[in-house]
C-alpha cells in the first residue's frame, strides 16, 4: 500500500470531484453520469463539499431505514416479560428471540456487503427490506415462541444487512474528507431509535399490544424502501446474472458463515440452554475458530473475489481499531440490556419508566456523535475523540457503580452521562479511524467489515456479561439460607427474577435479594471499566492519517436531474442546428 499523509500531517489534495467509474473521468455519451454526492469547492482557503439534491434524498432514504432497525433492536427488550406472559413462552424462548435476531444480523454482515460489490448496493438493500418486512410481519401474526423466533432470525438478516450497506453507501457516495458530518447525522438516526425504541416497546405492551411492535415497522420501512427505489440511483456493476453469482465467493461465505454462527451459538446459550462444560457448548466454541482460520486460509491463499479483503488489515491503526470496536459493542449493549434490568430489579420501576430512565444515556449519544462529525469535518483529526470517547466511557462505567438501592433519581441521571457521551463519541470516531487507515478503494469493504465487528461485540457483549452476572449472582444467593436452594435456578436468567423480586412482600430477605441482584450487576460494570480503560491504552498507539485522500468508488451517485437536463440541451441544440441548416 503506497504511503498516504498521516493524521499530523498537512492535507495534500481534495477528493477526487468524480467517481472512479471511467478511466479519465470521463463516462460515454449513452450511459448515465456517474459521481459523487455533491462537488468539492473552494471557499476561501477550504474546501466545501457541495451536496446535490440527488445526495439530500439519497441520504434521506438511508435515514429511514436507520431509524427503522434502531428501533426494531430497542423496543423488544422490554417488552418480553409481556410477550413471555402472552404466548406462555419460557425464559430460554424469551432468551431466544432476541439472540436469534442478533445471531442473524452479526453472521452474514460480511456476505452481504461482498454481494453489494457485485450486484450493486441498491439491489442488497431491496432484499434486506424484504427479509426486515417479512421477519416484522410473522412476527407480529405469531401464535408462539416458536414462529416468534422465526421471524426475529428473518428480520435479524434484513436488519444486519440494511447496517450494513447504509454505511457502506456513505462511503461511496461522500469523499472521506467530509463524512465526519453524515457519519454523525447516521448515528444520530441510530441514537433516536435507541431512545424511542424501549419507551414504543414498553407503550405498545402495556397499554396496546406487544404485536405493534413489530407492525410499527412496516410502514417505516416500506417509506425507506420507497425512499431508495425514487432517490437511490448509484452506477450499475457491469456483467449479468450469471457472470455475477460466478464472481461470488461461496467458499468463503459459507465457510465464515458456519464459523461465526457455530462461535456466537456456543457463547450465547452457555450456561442458559446447556451447562458451559456440556458438549454442546464446547463442540461449537471449539469449530468456530477452528473454521475461521480455515476461512482466513483459503481467502488470503486462494479467493479470486474474497468477501473479506486481506488488504483491510495491513496496518496497526486498522488492527487496533477493529479490537476497540468491538468491545464497543460488548460495552454499549452491556448497558443497553443489563441497566433497564437495575431500574426495574433493583429500584422497582415499571417496563416504561425503566426505558425513560436510560435517557441520560440514549440522549447524549446523538449531540456526542453530532460533536465529532463537525469538530472532525472542521480540523481533519480525529484521534483526539477517540481518546476522550474512551475516557467518558471508563470514567462513566466506573460511576456506574455507585448505583444501589437507595440511588435518588438525581444522582442516577448524571452518574449515567458520562458513559452515554463516551459511547457516542466513539460511533464515527472508531468508524474515521478505519477508513482513513485504509486505502481508499478498499473504504467500502472496511466499513462493512467494521460494521460486522461491531454488531459482533454487540452480541458477545450480552453473552459475557450474562455469564458474569450469572457466576457472581449464584454465589451471592449460596450465602444467602433463604434462597440457597434455588440459587442455581434464580441466577440462570437475570430478567425472569425480576418477577419473583417484585411479587415478594417487604421483608429482609428481600432486601438481600435485591442487594445481592446489584451487586451482581455491579460485576458487570467493573468488566466494562476494565475493558473501556484497556480499549484507552489502545487508542495512543493508533497514528492516526489524514482524511484528505482520494474518493475511489465504482457505485457512485447517478444524476439523473442532470441527465434529463444535458438530453435536453443537446436536443435543444440539434433542433437549433437544423433550424438554422433550414434557412
Amino acid at each position: 500500500m503506497a504511503d498516504r499523509p498521516t493524521d499530523s500531517d498537512t492535507a495534500v489534495s481534495v477528493s477526487a470531484p468524480a467517481a472512479e467509474v471511467h478511466a479519465a473521468g470521463t463516462t460515454p455519451d449513452d450511459e448515465p453520469t456517474a459521481m459523487d454526492g455533491g462537488t468539492v469547492e473552494m471557499v476561501g482557503n477550504k474546501a466545501v463539499f457541495k451536496p446535490t439534491r440527488s445526495f439530500y434524498l439519497a441520504f434521506s432514504a438511508l435515514l429511514v431505514l436507520t431509524i427503522a432497525v434502531a428501533l426494531d433492536a430497542t423496543t423488544l427488550s422490554v417488552a418480553l416479560p409481556t410477550i413471555s406472559s402472552a404466548l406462555g413462552g419460557s425464559a430460554l424462548e424469551a432468551f431466544w428471540s432476541g439472540t436469534s435476531f442478533l445471531l442473524a444480523s452479526t453472521v452474514l454482515q460480511p456476505s452481504v456487503a461482498a454481494l453489494s460489490n457485485i450486484f450493486g448496493r441498491k439491489y442488497m438493500i431491496y432484499l434486506m427490506v424484504i427479509f426486515f418486512a417479512a421477519g416484522s410481519l410473522i412476527g407480529a401474526l405469531a401464535g408462539n415462541f416458536t414462529v416468534l423466533i422465526a421471524g426475529r432470525t428473518i428480520q435479524g438478516v434484513g436488519g444486519g444487512g440494511i447496517i450494513a450497506l447504509t454505511e457502506v453507501v456513505v462511503t461511496d457516495l461522500v469523499p472521506l474528507q467530509f463524512r465526519p458530518a453524515w457519519f454523525s447525522t447516521l448515528s444520530a438516526m441510530w441514537s433516536i431509535g435507541t431512545v424511542t425504541g424501549p419507551l414504543i416497546g414498553a407503550g405498545f405492551a402495556q397499554n396496546v399490544t406487544w404485536r405493534w411492535i413489530f407492525y410499527i415497522n412496516l410502514p417505516l420501512i416500506g417509506a425507506g424502501l420507497a425512499f431508495v427505489v425514487l432517490f437511490l440511483h448509484q452506477a450499475k456493476i457491469p456483467g449479468g446474472i450469471v457472470q455475477k453469482l460466478g464472481r461470488f465467493d461461496w467458499i468463503g461465505s459459507i465457510l465464515f458463515t458456519a464459523a461465526s454462527t457455530s462461535f456466537l451459538y456456543g457463547l450465547t446459550t452457555g450456561g442458559v440452554s446447556h451447562p458451559w462444560g456440556s458438549y454442546q457448548v464446547l463442540l461449537p466454541l471449539i469449530i468456530g475458530p477452528i473454521a475461521i482460520i480455515v476461512f482466513g486460509y483459503y481467502e488470503f491463499h486462494w479467493a479470486e473475489e474474497p468477501i473479506i479483503n486481506k488488504r483491510i488489515f495491513n496496518n496497526r491503526d486498522m488492527l487496533l481499531t477493529y479490537v476497540i470496536t468491538v468491545l464497543h459493542g460488548h460495552v454499549l449493549w452491556s448497558i443497553l440490556y443489563f441497566l433497564p434490568l437495575y431500574y426495574q430489579g433493583v429500584l422497582g420501576y415499571k417496563p416504561i419508566i425503566s426505558a425513560v430512565a436510560i435517557l441520560p444515556e440514549t440522549l447524549t449519544v446523538a449531540p456526542a456523535a453530532g460533536a465529532v462529525g463537525v469538530i472532525a469535518g472542521m480540523t481533519g483529526h480525529y484521534r483526539w475523540s477517540l481518546w476522550v470517547g474512551w475516557f467518558l466511557t471508563t470514567l462513566g462505567s466506573g460511576l456506574l457503580l455507585l448505583l444501589k438501592p437507595d440511588t435518588s433519581v438525581a444522582a442516577w441521571i448524571w452518574l449515567n452521562v458520562p458513559v452515554g457521551l463516551g459511547t457516542g463519541m466513539l460511533f464515527p470516531a472508531m468508524g474515521l479511524s478505519v477508513q482513513a487507515a485504509c486505502e481508499p478503494v478498499l473504504n467500502a469493504q472496511a466499513s462493512a467489515f467494521y460494521s460486522f465487528l461491531r454488531t459482533f461485540g454487540q452480541s458477545i457483549g450480552v453473552a459475557i456479561s450474562g455469564v458474569i452476572f450469572q457466576n457472581m449472582f449464584q454465589k451471592k444467593l449460596l450465602r444467602i439460607p433463604a434462597f440457597a436452594s434455588v440459587a442455581a435456578e434464580y441466577s440462570r436468567d437475570a430478567t425472569s427474577i425480576i418477577y419473583v423480586i417484585k411479587a415478594m412482600p417487604d421483608s429482609a430477605d428481600k432486601t438481600s435479594l435485591v442487594k445481592a441482584y446489584n451487586d451482581s450487576l455491579h460485576t458487570i460494570y467493573i468488566s466494562m471499566l476494565a475493558f473501556s480503560a484497556f480499549c484507552l491504552v489502545l487508542t495512543f498507539f493508533i497514528k492516526g492519517y489524514s482524511l484528505n485522500q482520494e474518493h475511489v468508488t465504482n457505485q457512485g451517485l447517478i444524476d439523473k436531474a442532470k441527465d434529463k437536463e444535458d438530453a435536453a440541451a443537446q436536443s435543444d441544440g440539434a433542433n437549433a442546428e437544423k433550424l438554422a441548416l433550414g434557412s
